[in-house]
């Protein structure tokens, strides 16, 4: 399995990074790399619960996404398990510090292979959802 992992200090709590993946409005405004809007269809924020979204590319491609949450602890840790081409599960986890807090993304792809032939789109593209991430958290 290959991992990608991304580490960024946010200036706010653990509570309002959290909220910012517990609110569909919210989420839909910081999901995805620069450029790219969400469509979501389906939402359910639970343990199990659903998550179903077309995400739009800046050149106008539609990518489908399915997914579920797999694991939700609040304010902590949320787990997602991405149900679609390419297979791989998110672990993002929060924790406080002076400060603010700092976010720990995990991204574990179920193919290496299929992994390494889209890190260079991975890998700058965590960075910017981090970095919409804390633009949202910082506005509000």
């Amino acid at each position: 399995m290959k991992v990608f992992k991304n580490q960024r200090k946010i200036t706010a709590s653990s509570k309002e990074i959290f909220k910012a993946f517990a609110d569909q409005t919210l989420l839909a405004k910081w999901w995805g790399p620069a450029g790219f809007t969400n469509t979501f269809n389906t939402f359910e924020f639970k343990p199990k619960g659903k998550w179903s979204f077309v995400m739009h590319g800046p050149d106008g491609t539609n990518y489908p996404n399915e997914n579920i949450f797999q694991e939700i602890e609040e304010p902590n840790k949320v787990a997602i398990r991405h149900n679609s081409n390419p297979y791989f599960t998110l672990t993002v986890t929060i924790e406080d510090i002076e400060g603010g807090a700092v976010i720990h993304w995990h991204q574990d792809f179920d193919n290496e292979e299929a992994a390494r032939n889209i890190a260079h789109i991975v890998e700058p593209a965590n960075e910017q959802v981090l970095d919409k991430l804390q633009a949202l958290v910082a506005s509000s």
